[in-house]
């Protein structure tokens, strides 16, 4: 039997950087997002015989690397047992890879709700907190919409999920995404993570902020406040990157473009346009405006050097299992 499922990759605007426990993905603050409707994963699963000793896995029509396999491997063994049945994985992107626009995120909360649907998991496990194990950010495309992943105060993990606050319905916003490189980024999302934990000093800052940030960001969804969700993204957005920044190494994802897309979005602002940027762990800028401005910020997005292409989208809704 065949399992196929799809899931958005989503944008925070709270940020989640951060383990306090690496082993069951437990995040040291909650963080906040909405979900990108033209960023999606499709992931097909099925389950071979247990003749055979190892996952097949392909992602975007290509063979994965033993690095991908084997991560995804071990999120199936932490998720679903080590005695599970092996499985043969094609996942698809409707976006670029590892470039740092989510793709774990839509790609690990696909895979986990096939695999649950597959190895017969019940519907009373909460299937976020089982695509946490493969990516923290994966939790919060499984409810899609405005989605929030508490942090959590149990051990195990237990009460570390994300839900949905708001539908996509909610509110008519725009997120415009800047894409300012084609291909991989040179560094992952996870290592830059642990290494800006372990090495930055400013990271006892961001602990003690960032459920300021996340309070506040939650209010203003649900207000339907922009100006106040953007200045709460980009002060989180900014946060972030300082961290990863004073690193040892540094993990500086900013590209001259990235630097150029903020400046163009501040002088939209300065004109009278309420448009917000935030970047997650990548080159590539995300504009929140309202859906009337949309056209406005796209085009000057689209002008600016060293924007490669622009992808209009709108808040998406929850993961699902498609066959």
């Amino acid at each position: 039997m065949t399992v196929k499922a799809r899931a958005f990759a989503n944008i925070a605007f709270v940020k989640y950087w951060g383990k306090r426990d690496a082993r069951l993905v437990l995040p040291h603050n909650g963080s906040l997002s909405v979900a990108l409707d033209f960023l999606s994963t499709e992931t097909s699963l099925d389950l071979l015989s247990r003749s055979a000793d190892r996952d097949e896995l392909t992602i975007d029509g290509v063979a994965a690397t033993e690095r991908e396999r084997a991560r995804t491997s071990a999120f199936l063994d932490a998720a679903f047992g080590n005695d599970r049945a092996r499985a043969c994985i094609v996942s698809q992107n409707s976006f670029p890879t590892a470039a740092g626009l989510a793709s774990s995120a839509s790609g690990f909360a696909a895979l986990a709700l096939a695999a649950a649907e597959a190895y017969g998991v019940p519907a009373s496990v909460d299937r976020s907190a089982l695509a946490r194990l493969g990516s923290g950010s994966a939790a919060r495309s499984i409810p899609g919409g405005w989605a929030e992943w508490r942090r959590g105060e149990q051990d195990d993990g237990g009460d570390s999920l994300a839900v949905q606050i708001a539908p996509p319905s909610h509110w008519d916003v725009r997120l415009i995404v800047a894409l300012t490189m084609m291909g991989r980024k040179e560094i992952s999302s996870r290592d830059a993570m642990a290494r800006s934990v372990e090495t930055s000093p400013y990271y006892d800052g961001w602990r003690q902020s960032s459920p300021r940030d996340l309070e506040g960001a939650r209010s203003a969804v649900l207000a339907r406040d922009l100006r106040a969700l953007g200045e709460i993204a980009e002060h989180s957005c900014l946060k972030m990157h300082a961290l990863a920044n004073t690193a040892r190494p540094p993990a500086i994802f900013f590209e001259p473009a990235t630097l150029a897309a903020w400046r163009a979005i501040q002088g939209l602002r300065a004109q009278g346009t309420p448009v917000y940027a935030t970047v997650d762990a990548g080159p590539h800028l995300v504009a929140l405006c309202a859906a009337a401005d949309a056209e406005r910020v796209e085009r000057q997005l689209s002008a600016t050097p060293g924007v490669v292409r622009t992808i209009c989208c709108a808040p998406a809704g929850a993961a699902e299992v498609l066959a």
